[in-house]
């Protein structure tokens, strides 16, 4: 009877990054900005790849993805979460909350795939350069790109498959400014236990796997740029390979701090950190990190400015 009792709750109120309202309107300009400076950089990659023939080559290809991906991601959550930090009043279905869940976590999980497939082009690149071109083929590419987007886009339905089993009926508000997962689990009604247990072995494994993958490819990049005798050389391999570690180490660190560490979900606060960090930043740093010291980038940029 107690059960029968309980309301059901279908619609769901996302507090946000802050309560305060004279902080609302300032949060929605930077938020802005940032969202539209990340699509300008991600799409603008794209563009310059897809223009350029001297950029069609695999690591571009990644690249491009990896781009698509981030542009994915932050799609996902800054238009809702603009609209929400302005008009608090925003309902959100479960059907909505669930779809907004399951294309960032499909964009999440791409993104790691792309991550480990571009540290194996790296290796293949400056351990085997002369079998390079045989190796890394178009069609090995394009497979390589496709299982990543596959992957990444099968994973989610599991969590959302499980999260459909969940009656939520304790509260209507989630406290995170877009629908993340493990708020979901404070306020359901039936143990959410398995869904999190599960969720945090598919965290654990993917993260794990595909980070193992970009180490191991790294320690025999970074003995083999060590064997160059050419200092000009190492300075190349060097400058190639900094960039991807740099974004693997602030994609990973902060996918860590959020899944897999103990206690994750505890800390309303430090999620919401950890989540912004990785929803909004990372795909707006991305493009930038790549680019600024890519000289063939940079180069294909100015052939469409001088046009």
């Amino acid at each position: 009877m107690m059960e029968a009792n309980k309301t059901l709750v279908t619609e769901f109120v996302l507090t946000g990054l802050t309560d305060l309202p004279g902080l609302q309107v300032p949060l929605f300009l930077v938020f802005l900005i940032i969202y539209l400076t990340t699509m300008a950089g991600n799409l603008g990659l794209i563009f310059l790849i897809w223009k350029d023939p001297h950029l069609h080559t695999p690591m571009y290809s990644f690249l491009g993805s990896l781009a698509f991906v981030d542009a994915c991601s932050s799609s996902s959550v800054t238009p809702k979460m603009l609209v929400n930090t302005l008009d608090k009043s925003q309902m959100m279905s479960l059907f909505e909350c669930m779809a907004q869940y399951y294309f960032f976590g499909s964009s999440a999980t791409t993104e790691c795939f792309l991550l480990v497939v571009m540290a194996y082009d790296r290796y293949v690149a400056i351990c085997n350069p002369l079998l390079y071109p045989v190796v890394m083929s178009h069609r090995l590419c394009t497979w390589l790109i496709s299982a990543s987007y596959a992957i990444g886009f099968l994973q989610p339905i599991i969590h959302v498959g499980l999260l459909s089993r969940l009656t939520f009926c304790r509260s209507n508000i989630i406290h995170h400014f877009y629908c993340e997962i493990l708020p979901l689990f404070t306020i359901s009604c039936n143990d959410p236990s398995i869904n999190a247990l599960v969720l945090f072995i598919f965290a654990a494994f993917i993260q794990a796997f595909t980070f193992m993958g970009i180490i191991v490819s790294y320690t025999c990049v970074l003995f083999a740029i060590l064997r160059k005798k050419s200092a000009k050389g190492r300075s190349k391999a060097f400058s190639t390979c900094s960039a991807h570690l740099l974004s693997v180490s602030l994609f990973y660190g902060t996918l860590f701090f959020m899944y897999v560490r103990p206690g994750s979900g505890q800390d309303q606060y430090q999620d919401k950190m950890y989540s912004l960090f990785y929803t909004i930043i990372i795909p707006l740093l991305n493009p930038f990190i790549y680019s600024l010291r890519n000289k063939e980038v940079l180069g294909a940029l100015r052939k469409i400015i001088k046009k």
